[in-house]
């Protein structure tokens, strides 16, 4: 819900020029408690929310492999979301591939990497970067493709995760095989969660600097910025250092 709350922050005050034209969720109202909260949320705020549970939709097919439906799901949902033309289209902690979605509506979304680092879930994202070793990692907007991870490059922001703490817990790391670490540890593992942490205190603004980007303008998905993708490490780390002292 974080990320829907600071968008309709955002434009309440001025921030963004935008308005949210509907709220699509995978889940029914009744699934689950923090489900109904978040699309309670929604309609409080006076946004139209369309919902097509992908659970009971696989339920009503047999329990098919997720593969054979993931384009009958799409079709579906593209006819629930007949009359809705919006400009650009934001996924957010949707799970599901959608090969058709994203082609029918133009779509980014947020994935947890620099451009060039690891692909794939959030989870085998961190792990890879503490295999890898990496000194820094960050945030990027890009463009949703059917292959996965791997559409155009809208924005990003940058983050060290060395240096202060970190250095000791990646001490904890050094020289153990990254299967053991996942086995013994998993995503307790203090350098894991803390390389978590950073991002996600990270991914709002990232997605609302994008967003004012697009507004204004300055970049037009689903085309890749002819500049190459923006860098906003340094308004992301300004709006985070604000929200701190405002606390």
């Amino acid at each position: 819900m974080g990320m829907l709350r600071e968008t309709v922050r955002a434009i309440e005050s001025g921030e963004l020029d935008a308005k949210i034209e509907f709220l699509f969720c995978n889940r029914d109202p009744g699934q689950r408690a923090a489900t109904d909260k978040f699309l309670g949320f929604a309609e409080k705020k006076g946004i139209p929310v369309v919902t097509l549970s992908s659970y009971k939709f696989r339920r009503e097919r047999g329990d098919l492999a997720w593969e054979r439906l993931r384009e009958p799901f799409d079709e579906a949902v593209i006819t629930k979301l007949a009359g809705y033309d919006p400009k650009i289209t934001v996924s957010a902690g949707y799970m599901l591939i959608a090969p058709l979605i994203c082609q029918r509506y133009p779509m980014i979304n947020e994935h947890p990497a620099l451009p060039g680092q690891p692909a794939g879930m959030w989870q085998d994202v961190i792990w890879k970067l503490i295999e890898m070793g990496a000194t820094e990692t960050g945030a990027m907007m890009h463009v949703a493709t059917p292959d996965v991870d791997l559409g155009p490059v809208l924005s990003y922001t940058k983050f060290p995760i060395v240096g202060d703490e970190l250095d000791w817990m990646w001490f904890r790391a050094r020289g153990q095989p990254i299967e053991e670490l996942k086995q013994r540890e998993g995503e307790n593992f203090q350098l894991f969660k803390a390389i978590r942490e950073l991002s996600v205190v990270r991914e709002r603004p990232l997605l609302i600097e994008t967003l004012k980007a697009i507004a204004a303008g300055r970049l037009d998905p689903p085309h890749a910025p002819p500049g190459g993708p923006l860098d906003l490490s340094a308004i992301v780390e300004a709006s985070i250092t604000s929200a701190k002292a405002s606390v």
